[in-house]
């Protein structure tokens, strides 16, 4: 099978197209749900998982640095890769604004993920640093959420996310690619687009959508 780039999944597929060949393959629920959204939808994140488990709280002891495994994680990321942060239960914290975006893409990562939310934005935004998120927030994390671990398997949005797993987000929403199947759902996709190409220039000719989806099988 024709291995891939980042940049050239970047360029040439898109989350729909993804989505429906995980579906192809059994994976029917690697979707994130509708809340989970672009800071700046005229942007693709793609890149590698590198993750990292919240849990709530509602303190902070003494001489703790509540910050310190979150520090740890944004400081080994690596070029290609992206945080994904599951961010507890009630989602109610904002782990990520400017200075952890500007760390990340100083260390050459390509975005973020988070099902809590994000601040600072428009920050991030004049950055054109690639974050998908939960909500818009000023709650820090401190004495309201802690991570416990990095670099585990963890849900982020009710989706199953493994550290390494491709992750891949544009407007239309963000999916995350099992490393298992990864190989197969990208030559499916590479194969729908080009066949969606074929259609699409039918369909502007003229040709009946019927007809065209009998010929092949892509809507």
């Amino acid at each position: 099978m024709k291995q891939f780039s980042l940049q050239e999944i970047a360029d040439r597929f898109f989350a729909s197209v993804l989505s429906d060949c995980l579906d192809q393959v059994g994976c029917s629920r690697q979707a994130m749900p509708p809340r989970i959204r672009p800071l700046d939808e005229a942007r693709v994140m793609v890149g590698r998982a590198r993750t990292a488990l919240y849990v709530d709280v509602y303190h902070v002891e003494p001489g703790e640095n509540p910050y310190e495994l979150e520090i740890g994680l944004v400081d080994s990321l690596k070029p290609g890769e992206l945080p994904v942060f599951s961010c507890g239960a009630s989602g109610r914290i904002a782990p990520w604004g400017e200075l952890l975006s500007t760390a990340a893409a100083a260390r050459g990562a390509v975005g973020a993920l988070m099902d809590g939310c994000v601040r600072d934005i428009r920050a991030i935004r004049a950055m054109g640093f690639p974050v998908f998120h939960g909500g818009i927030a000023p709650l820090d994390s401190k004495g309201r959420g802690k991570v416990i671990a990095v670099d585990v398997p963890v849900e982020c949005a009710g989706v199953a996310v493994t550290p390494g797993d491709l992750v891949f987000g544009d407007a239309d929403g963000l999916v995350v690619i099992p490393q298992a199947v990864e190989a197969e759902v990208l030559a499916l996709a590479d194969k729908k687009v080009s066949g969606e190409s074929k259609t699409l220039e039918e369909l502007k000719a003229g040709q009946k959508l019927g007809d065209v989806f009998a010929r092949y099988g892509i809507l």
